[in-house]
C-alpha cells in the first residue's frame, strides 16, 4: 500500500525535477496529482512514463492526500499550506516561508533526521535553502567530530536558482553578445549575468548582507548547532545548474585534512573527489543531474587554529531542492507515516 502525493507547483523547475525523482527513486505512491496555477491548468508534465495534467490548486481538496510537495513560492503558500495540512496532508515545503519558524523542522536528512518528529505541530516541513543545503552535508560530520566554531562561505550559484527567468536570461543575453542589435537588458538579475559575477542574490538587509546571506546563517544555525557562527557571501554566476561553495572552517580541535578526507568518504550524501592535480575536482557541470554533494580541495588552513578549506558542489534544483523534499518523503514515510 502506497502514499497518495500531491506535487504543487509541478510546471515550474523544482516541480518538474521532483516528479522526475519520485519516479526515479521509485516512491512508493499509488497516485500523485499534479498542480498548478490556473494559468497553468491542463499543462501536461511527465512522471516516470506517465503524462500528467496539471489540476488547479485553488479549492483543491487535499483530503485523503497523505504528503504535498510544494514548489510554489512564499505567498502562494502562505496561501495554500495551512489549507492542506488542517486537511490532514502534510506539507513538504520547498520556500522560504516557514524555515525560520520554531514550530516547523527544517531537514536534510543526512544531518537532522531526528527532527522529523516536530512537524506534528503544524503538518508542515521546511525544506533549506539551495544552498545551505549542500553545506550542511558536507559540514555536519565534521561537526561531529572536532566541532565547528566559525564557517566563512563565499557561493557561486547558478541561475537555475533564480528559476526559469533566470536562465532565459542567461541564454539570450549570451546570444545577444554575438548579434548586434539583440542584446538583453537585465530584467531578472540587477547586472547583466552572462559573461559576469553578480555579488547579490536576494534583497539587502540593513546589516549590508542580503537575504540569501542570512539564509545560510540561520538555517546552518536551526539545522546543525546554533553555537556556529557563519558569515557569508552569495554571488550569482553564468551556469545553469549547480551551485559552487568555498568554505573555510575553524574547528574546535584540530582536524586533519586527510582524516576530514576519510570522514567525508565515509558520509552519506558526499562524493570526494580530490586529487592534487589539474582538473582533479569537480565543478557545477558535472555535478548537474547528480544526487551527490561533491567535496574537493580538502586542505589545512594554516593561517588560523584548527582551521580547513573545502570546496563543494551540488545540482542545485535536486539536493538543494527536489531531492532534498523527496529525501525528506521517504524519511517521513519510513519513520512516521508506514503504511502496508
Amino acid at each position: 500500500m502506497g502514499y497518495r502525493v500531491v506535487v504543487a507547483g509541478a510546471t515550474g523547475n523544482v516541480g518538474r525535477e521532483m516528479l522526475n525523482i519520485l519516479a526515479e527513486r521509485q516512491f512508493p505512491a499509488d497516485e500523485v496529482v499534479a498542480l498548478a496555477s490556473r494559468r497553468s491548468l491542463g499543462t501536461e508534465v511527465s512522471y516516470g512514463d506517465k503524462t500528467l495534467k496539471t489540476k488547479d490548486i485553488d479549492g483543491f481538496d487535499f483530503t485523503g492526500y497523505d504528503i504535498a510537495l510544494f514548489a510554489i513560492g512564499s505567498e502562494a503558500t502562505r496561501k495554500y499550506a495551512p489549507i492542506a495540512a488542517s486537511q490532514g496532508c502534510v506539507v513538504i515545503d520547498n520556500s522560504s516561508l516557514y524555515r525560520y519558524d520554531p514550530e516547523v523542522p527544517l531537514i536534510v536528512p543526512e544531518v537532522n533526521p531526528d527532527a522529523i518528529e516536530g512537524y506534528r505541530q503544524k503538518m508542515i516541513i521546511a525544506n533549506p535553502n539551495c544552498s545551505t543545503a549542500q553545506m550542511v552535508v558536507a559540514l555536519k560530520p565534521l561537526h561531529d567530530r572536532a566541532r565547528i566554531k566559525r564557517v566563512v562561505v563565499s557561493t557561486y550559484q547558478s541561475v537555475s536558482g533564480a528559476g526559469k527567468d533566470g536562465m532565459d536570461e542567461l541564454w539570450n543575453q549570451t546570444k545577444g553578445m554575438y548579434v548586434p542589435g539583440q542584446e538583453v537588458e537585465p530584467s531578472k538579475f540587477q547586472r547583466q549575468i552572462a559573461f559576469n559575477a553578480i555579488p547579490q542574490i536576494d534583497a539587502f538587509m540593513d546589516s549590508g548582507d542580503t537575504k540569501e546571506e542570512w539564509k545560510m546563517v540561520v538555517e546552518t544555525k536551526k539545522i546543525i548547532d546554533p553555537s556556529i557562527k557563519v558569515t557569508a557571501t552569495c554571488v550569482r554566476v553564468p551556469v545553469f545548474v549547480g551551485h559552487a561553495e568555498s568554505i573555510n572552517v575553524e574547528f574546535e580541535d584540530f582536524l586533519d585534512e586527510d582524516e576530514a578526507r576519510d570522514i567525508l568518504r565515509e558520509s552519506p550524501g558526499v562524493l570526494v573527489v580530490d586529487k592534487r592535480e589539474p582538473g582533479g575536482y569537480v565543478t557545477p557541470i558535472e555535478a548537474a543531474g547528480e544526487d551527490a554533494t561533491y567535496v574537493s580541495r580538502i586542505r589545512q588552513d594554516p593561517s588560523v587554529e584548527n582551521g580547513l578549506n573545502l570546496w563543494c558542489v551540488s545540482d542545485n534544483l535536486r539536493k538543494g531542492a527536489a531531492l532534498n523534499a523527496i529525501q525528506v518523503a521517504e524519511l517521513l514515510g519510513n519513520r512516521c507515516l508506514k503504511k502496508g
